[in-house]
């Protein structure tokens, strides 16, 4: 059950991602041919590009954290013992909550802020903005306590790794 939902939960975070980055990437061409051409453009695909930056920005942050691919240096973290090691992970993974906190809060305090205010060109409340902050917060906490329990639970001690490791091949 939990893995379904899961699953599900990442097919949506895709299909978010891969629609605003399609929604963006239409405007812009779109309203770049419309000046060129017509010399007048769509008033509200500027501000909606933006908002849609936004989101594909915090949205590929959960993304790149659900994958162990944002960038760290474990090279110190690699030479210690599995104890050291499982102390290193919690608190790093106990630093990162912690400022997810801060952003959870951050954010919550201007989306609540910003409830009543509309952007100018869309008329959309800049709440749907501030938003995603809070999403992400939350999203990437459960991913992160979710990644703990995971590690402590499990008999491999591979799971301590904080960051995936990547091979890149330079041919001659």
């Amino acid at each position: 059950m939990l893995q379904k939902l899961s699953k599900v939960c990442i097919k949506i975070l895709n299909g978010s991602i891969s629609l605003s980055l399609a929604t963006m990437s239409i405007l812009v061409f779109g309203n770049v041919i419309l000046r060129y051409i017509f010399n007048s453009g769509i008033t509200w695909s500027e501000e909606m590009s933006r908002f849609l930056f936004v989101w594909l920005v915090f949205l590929g942050a959960i993304a790149c954290l659900k994958d162990n691919m944002h960038l760290g240096v474990d090279v110190v973290v690699n030479a210690l013992p599995i104890k050291l090691k499982k102390i290193a992970f919690v608190i790093s993974n106990l630093l990162v909550l912690y400022v997810l906190w801060l952003l959870l809060v951050g954010s919550w305090k201007m989306t609540v802020l910003n409830m009543n205010s509309t952007a100018p060109a869309t008329g959309l409340p800049l709440s749907f903005l501030y938003g995603i902050g809070v999403i992400t917060s939350i999203a990437m906490a459960l991913i992160i306590i979710i990644r703990m329990i995971q590690a402590f639970t499990s008999k491999s001690n591979s799971q301590f790794s904080i960051i995936s490791t990547t091979e890149e091949v330079i041919k001659p």
